[in-house]
């Protein structure tokens, strides 16, 4: 699956991960870096991306049919056991899915707009995600990354705009508690009341079709991602009555929980560095945008969720190129962006506890104007 796991060598893996990444305009341009990749790499394969929505619906359909079969028959501590290897891998299996959604979103899963579309709502509908909600605010994000003024999640507060309880969270118990209402309650709060996403000027609300994230064009098809999230959580509601409410959330209900924590901790990880810079209005622009994303090593589950973790600037740079090209195209880019591609090898939990205690608000270099970076010191 993909394009390979660990990239990364030696030499990478000790550069210091708080020095600053290049924030003047770069020596080169989008044209510069997408002649460096091989032409193959931007061609999407219909019967390739199939092969992983396949791949991965067939790993999940062999875990259901473990936990169902074979778990309930166990002893006790065993069959703990069993149900907690069961969350974990069906979780990390069904975040490879959310991800091949997300492909479709882009326009990267196939040549035909409908496929993806398809596609891209059925999976995205199973996992109770709005597949063309998430779809247009995401590409806003992609629109406008490292932007201190329209980024649409994740997006830093300067230290005046941080909440004052914020102080009292900086110490190791804060952030744990920090942490855990992140993976768990982070993106339902998202989609919902737009919690870390980019302040509009009246209520936001991924399900609303008349908010402020959407357009009139778009109207429409907010209300088929409605439908979709809506004819998912009745299955569901109807399974429970036969299976019973327990039945569902641990087949269901808890490998949602991990996918969508990780999906959370992915995003953050990708946008959330010391080393990365913010910029506002003044000094913005889409290519430097593009570029403040940092890729990250999960080791193993780099394949499993389809490299999503270790190709992140170059999914940044060229959202449409399939999951499948993306190593290589990463490998090519790399001389060209020289100090202005940041990878970090640290270990995801590791960074995970590190980023929660080094990135707490945005301010700017004593003297300078229009860059921001990460503070943590109140």
């Amino acid at each position: 699956m993909g394009g390979g796991g660990r990239m990364s060598t030696k030499t990478e893996q000790k550069n210091d991960p708080f020095k600053r990444v290049p924030h003047s305009k770069p020596p080169f341009t989008v044209g510069d870096i997408k002649k460096a990749i091989p032409p193959h790499c931007f061609s999407r394969s219909l019967i390739r991306s199939f092969s992983y929505v396949v791949y991965d619906l067939v790993i999940v359909y062999l875990l259901y049919h473990l936990a169902t079969s074979y778990i309930p028959h166990l002893p006790t501590p065993h069959r703990h056991l069993a149900w907690t290897a069961y969350w974990a891998l069906q979780g990390c299996v069904c975040t490879g899915v959310w991800v091949i959604a997300h492909e479709c979103g882009h326009h990267a899963f196939s040549d035909y707009q409908w496929v993806d579309d398809l596609v891209g709502l059925i999976l995205h509908s199973t996992l109770l995600v709005p597949y063309f909600s998430w779809k247009y605010s995401h590409r806003r994000h992609h629109s406008n990354t490292g932007s201190l003024d329209r980024d649409e999640v994740f997006v830093p507060k300067p230290k005046s705009q941080v909440g004052w309880y914020s102080k009292y969270l900086n110490n190791p118990p804060g952030r744990v508690m920090t942490l855990f209402v992140t993976l768990t309650m982070g993106w339902p709060l998202y989609l919902a009341f737009n919690v870390s996403g980019r302040p509009y000027d009246r209520f936001a609300c991924h399900y609303n079709p008349y908010g402020p994230i959407y357009n009139d064009r778009e109207r429409l098809q907010i209300f088929i991602s409605d439908a979709g999230v809506i004819g998912m959580l009745y299955l569901l509601y109807s399974v429970a009555l036969v299976k019973g409410l327990t039945w569902v959330i641990c087949i269901y209900g808890v490998p949602l929980l991990i996918v969508n924590g990780f999906l959370v901790l992915i995003t953050f990880l990708q946008h959330t560095h010391p080393s990365l810079p913010h910029y506002d209005s003044s000094e913005w622009d889409w290519l430097r945008g593009a570029l403040a994303t940092v890729d990250r090593d999960y080791g193993l589950l780099n394949k499993v969720f389809h490299n999503i973790t270790d190709t992140h600037v170059a999914h940044h740079l060229f959202s449409t190129m399939p999951h499948y090209h993306a190593m290589e195209a990463t490998k090519a880019i790399k001389p060209i962006l020289g100090q202005y591609y940041q990878f970090d090898g640290t270990p995801f939990y590791k960074a995970m506890w590190r980023e929660a205690k080094e990135c707490l608000y945005v301010e700017p270099d004593e003297g300078g104007k229009g860059v921001f970076w990460y503070k943590n010191k109140f």
